[in-house]
């Protein structure tokens, strides 16, 4: 394959910079073109990071542009319909969190990719820092032992003017809160070490904030090793952290950190009689951060051996799964299995199983 050299930008929004930053540090990367319909913020998005062309759509910079890659960094509802246009014209992808609003989305875009020489993958970057990387390696080898209890909360602070956007706190433009936009990050790090769930049941609430969605969720998973794991996303909390603790056998391994760590953020803690596991630890890569560079150093390198992306849309199918399955426990009041979640479910083709349950709450508040 030869090798990627040019990238797009879709969407010139807040985390659009975390992209051009990110590729703007990987080596032979040239950004080419900024693609936003507002063309102000566009061509403002463009001069800020020397990208010599803007335009309206993705379409238009594909006919006037040769482009290798396209980041989409729009808000979530388009995610999916912009991924199939690039796969159409046979361009690598890369889509932000959430990579779609439903299963049945992410499944129609896997087509595409399917029909396409390109390949999508989605940003969960807290796979890629040195320490998620090794404590990974350190699971699969059963070094630890069996995982046997963990918490995952993503413990965030909203404001009301940050749900007063238009395209926020709306099931068919955001898909969801916390559950989908917020803890998606942490609890993909956590399904990334400790592989498939089996049973979950969940709750979810409208506590504080005028919105369609949740502003909180609380779920109770039972993975398929037999591990009972506790999993919190809120926007409603004033002291912000998002933390992973995970108790095997043999040690226990916490993170604890905001929208991103280091090596720093790790704390390990052998068990009695296993203080030998301490050296182990040691032995993982040190400096390398979680981030968005850190995964696109990771997908460039696997571009360039002809290799699927680490992050492609099965593993990201899990992820959104995880999410899907997080709602329809908790609107339901039952507990879900992966398999329930099949295209028979109200909850494969909206996250809100089309019952968009805060709704009378909301328009009764004002919102």
């Amino acid at each position: 394959m030869k090798p990627l050299r040019t990238v797009a930008i879709v969407g010139t929004g807040g985390i659009a910079a975390a992209h051009a930053r990110a590729l703007a540090a990987q080596s032979g990367i040239t950004l080419v073109a900024a693609i936003d319909l507002d063309e102000t913020r566009a061509r403002a998005f463009a001069a800020e990071w020397g990208i010599a062309s803007t335009h309206a759509s993705l379409t238009d910079a594909a006919r006037d542009t040769q482009i290798d890659l396209v980041a989409i960094c729009t808000p979530p509802s388009s995610h999916a319909p912009l991924a199939i246009e690039a796969l159409r014209l046979g361009l690598h992808v890369v889509i932000e969190k959430p990579p779609a609003l439903s299963l049945s989305a992410l499944d129609a875009v896997a087509r595409a990719e399917a029909e396409s020489a390109g390949t999508v993958s989605c940003i969960f970057q807290h796979r890629f820092g040195g320490a998620a990387q090794h404590l990974r390696s350190l699971v699969a080898a059963g070094d630890l032992g069996a995982p046997l209890v963990g918490t995952c909360n993503t413990l965030w602070y909203r404001n009301q003017d940050y749900f007063d956007v238009p395209w926020r706190g709306k099931w068919e433009v955001e898909g969801g809160g916390p559950t989908l936009g917020h803890g998606i990050h942490q609890f993909d790090l956590l399904l990334h070490l400790l592989g498939p769930w089996q049973e979950l049941t969940a709750f979810a609430s409208k506590l504080a904030r005028r919105t369609h969605t949740e502003d909180v969720s609380a779920a109770l998973v039972r993975f398929e090793t037999g591990a009972l794991v506790t999993v919190i996303n809120s926007v409603i909390s004033p002291r912000e952290t998002s933390d992973i603790r995970l108790d095997f056998e043999h040690a226990t391994v916490e993170l604890s950190h905001l929208y991103g760590y280091n090596d720093a953020n790790w704390t390990f803690t052998p068990a009695p009689g296993h203080e030998y596991l301490a050296a182990r630890w040691a032995e993982r890569e040190t400096g390398r951060a979680s981030g968005h560079a850190a995964q696109y150093a990771d997908l460039l390198a696997c571009l360039a051996r002809g290799e699927a992306p680490q992050v492609g849309l099965h593993e990201a199918r899990a992820t959104l799964e995880f999410a899907a399955a997080t709602y329809a426990a908790a609107l339901t009041g039952r507990p879900v299995r992966p398999l329930d979640l099949n295209a028979n479910s109200p909850f494969y083709t909206r996250m809100d199983g089309h019952l968009d349950p805060w709704a009378a709450a909301t328009a009764g508040a004002g919102a």
